[in-house]
């Protein structure tokens, strides 16, 4: 038995379009973050979805709900462990400020290494990857076929995805689907990344790639 789950990052944010750092902090989705989330919506209509997982953020929710326009009978659950990674003091500040400090490469490096302390007023690489690896490992273990479709954040999906192949840290744009086959055996395999259905591009999503060994065992 197959269970395929279809990770979306969330629609474009005003933070998002203005490049600002949004971790636990939350803006709305922009009009055409919706008219993309939409597109994507109808893309995925055919998919027969049997449970959606989203991360408790507004933005990811709101992203779930378009989605499951298509799926009205198909529940939606949100789960903490989906949170996008707390940026700290740097919540709500222009990307550049935090550049300034330390260069992004260089921070996702460490994140998904588990080896970044975290920044001030934040969580530290190991919590974020902790709980990244056992949300994923619950949802998997909660549906054992089938398809589910889990709704998230650029570098909380990147970092799942990271975990199963060696890719790095994928630039995810806003509404982009990625797919993941978990296999009764345990094994898991990627089988689209990044995929830019709704055309919404990198506005939102640093493009880049970091790669690194991530431990699978943290």
């Amino acid at each position: 038995m197959t269970l395929t789950m279809t990770l979306v990052r969330h629609g474009r944010t005003h933070f998002n379009a203005r490049r600002i750092l949004q971790g636990r902090c939350d803006s709305p989705l922009t009009r055409d973050g919706r008219a993309g989330v939409r597109t994507t919506a109808r893309h995925l209509a055919a998919t027969p979805f049997r449970a959606a997982w989203a991360s408790p953020s507004g933005r990811a929710v709101a992203t779930a709900v378009e989605l499951l326009r298509h799926h009205p009978d198909v529940p939606l659950r949100t789960d903490p462990g989906l949170l996008e990674y707390a940026f700290g003091v740097y919540e709500q500040k222009a990307e550049r400020v935090l550049d300034e400090v330390v260069a992004w490469p260089d921070l996702v490096a460490d994140v998904l290494a588990g080896t970044h302390p975290g920044l001030p007023g934040g969580e530290s690489g190991r919590e974020f990857m902790d709980r990244t690896r056992d949300v994923f490992a619950r949802i998997a273990a909660t549906h054992d076929e089938g398809h589910v479709l889990v709704v998230g954040h650029g570098l909380a999906l990147g970092a799942y995805l990271a975990t199963v192949d060696d890719v790095g840290l994928v630039p995810l744009p806003n509404a982009s689907v990625s797919t993941v086959e978990v296999e009764t055996d345990g094994s898991v395999r990627l089988t689209s990344v990044a995929v830019d259905v709704a055309q919404q591009g990198h506005v939102a999503a640093r493009p880049m790639r970091v790669e690194v060994p991530v431990p699978s065992v943290a």
